[in-house]
């Protein structure tokens, strides 16, 4: 049996071994991916890793040929590494057991206190540490990108998607009623209910941009990874993710105003509603697709 095989048993093992003992977690976990809408796109964050980690399957072979010791005798390399790195701090295989073994730790703290967010940062956490340990830094390092979305997995907690929604809704909520009012429309606000001659609305947590702002900051860091070697354009991009979906949601409500003050406070309920949210998402999507394709083209020009 070569080594690429043993390294693909391992893998194999490696992934029987994180889903047994996180069993316990995982239908929460599924659970909240299908039915909180700010954390929807969870679901698809595990098979968006596997792409990008699929696409490097020829540089991961040419690195694992190269990779000298048993692969199935991780300890074995352990106490190797510890042998030949007297000039070293820490070893890789030493890095990837701490890291293991703060992840288990993060487990156990979770059911200890009740902290959800704990546990599935562990998932993540446990997986990069066991890979360190078991394949090698150089095989992280390959890995890096892919390993590193898997936190995008994780759902918000829901104390920190509401210590930012709220002033982001009130801030929405004066734009909103600020252009809306520019446009000779009679309407005011209080707080974050926008009242016109004939109805009212109110700018909902939905509506404030956090929940577009986590998907749009998941797409920004794929868009950022792919433009290669600048990294001032990288976080140009990432940072821009933030204003993006403040920007496409005072849109919507602004826009969802106009049409309420026309047509009745009935184009802001049901499907109305539902479909002006997934158009504005597709427009920002659309807008920081050419962000990043101006960007990208610019650092290939230089």
């Amino acid at each position: 049996m070569n080594s690429i095989t043993q390294t693909y048993i391992k893998l194999l093992i490696l992934f029987g071994f994180l889903l047994a003992t996180y069993a316990p977690i995982l239908p929460e976990l599924y659970h909240n991916w299908m039915n909180d809408p700010n954390n929807s796109h969870g679901i698809l964050v595990p098979l968006i890793s596997l792409y990008f980690a699929w696409i490097k399957r020829y540089e991961l072979r040419d690195a694992l040929r190269k990779t000298t010791g048993n692969v199935l005798t991780p300890l074995h390399n352990f106490r190797s590494e510890r042998a030949t790195a007297n000039k070293h701090f820490l070893t890789s295989s030493s890095m990837g057991l701490l890291i293991t073994i703060f992840g288990l730790i993060l487990y156990i703290v979770s059911f200890l206190g009740d902290v959800a967010v704990s546990a599935r940062l562990s998932v993540v956490i446990v997986l990069i540490g066991l890979i360190i340990f078991n394949l090698g830094i150089n095989i992280f390092n390959i890995l890096i990108f892919p390993l590193f979305l898997l936190f995008f997995m994780v759902p918000v907690p829901t104390s920190i998607v509401s210590l930012f929604s709220v002033p982001l809704q009130l801030f929405v909520s004066k734009v909103s009623i600020f252009i809306i009012q520019l446009l000779s429309i009679p309407a005011y606000r209080e707080g974050n209910l926008l009242y016109f001659a004939s109805t009212q609305l109110e700018v909902a947590e939905a509506c404030s941009g956090i929940r577009s702002m986590i998907a749009y900051l998941m797409l920004g860091t794929i868009f950022a990874y792919l433009i290669k070697k600048n990294w001032t354009k990288k976080w140009i991009l990432l940072v821009s993710t933030i204003p993006l979906a403040i920007l496409v949601n005072m849109v919507r409500v602004t826009g969802t105003g106009i049409l309420a003050h026309f047509f009745g406070g009935q184009v802001a309920l049901g499907f109305l509603h539902e479909f002006s949210g997934m158009a504005i998402f597709i427009f920002g999507f659309v807008l920081l697709f050419i962000e990043y394709r101006l960007l990208d083209r610019s650092s290939h020009l230089k």
